[in-house]
């Protein structure tokens, strides 16, 4: 789903336990990690991300599809849908999935070069994936997956 190209754009790295939140803009087209979003009930993990959507005020939303490195969807990945699905549904926000496979190892990788401690790295981690997530949406958003 392509959408109209302005305003403050949230972007979610979604798993079961822990949700990488970041955000950005279509002026800079920048993504910046915002925060870790942690717990597995819906509840409170949905009552965080709406205190973020009432604090930016968001024109989109972008989210995190996990895909195998050969491209094939698995049960996080359906887990994920659902969650682009419950996050459009709940926000009317319009929801562009974007392919995030090798985030969370890209992360890694750069708070490692950043010289971040292994248990620091652990706590930060997801919301660096969501900000990757939230780059390659900006860098290519001609090719985001609906």
């Amino acid at each position: 789903m392509i959408t109209d190209r302005h305003g403050t754009v949230l972007a979610f790295d979604f798993g079961t336990t822990k949700i990488g939140v970041a955000v950005g803009d279509w002026e800079t087209r920048m993504a910046h990690p915002l925060e870790v979003i942690r717990g597995e009930a819906n509840d409170p993990r949905f009552a965080r991300i709406a205190a973020i959507i009432e604090e930016w005020r968001p024109s989109q939303l972008v989210a995190g599809l996990p895909l195998s490195l050969d491209g094939e969807e698995h049960d996080l990945t359906r887990r994920a849908r659902r969650f682009a699905h419950q996050l459009n549904g709940r926000f009317r926000l319009p929801v562009t999935l974007v392919d995030e496979r090798l985030t969370s190892v890209e992360a890694d990788a750069r708070l490692r070069e950043a010289g971040v401690k292994a248990a620091s790295r652990k706590r930060v981690e997801d919301s660096v994936a969501a900000q990757q997530i939230l780059q390659d949406h900006f860098d290519h958003a001609s090719t985001a997956l609906s």
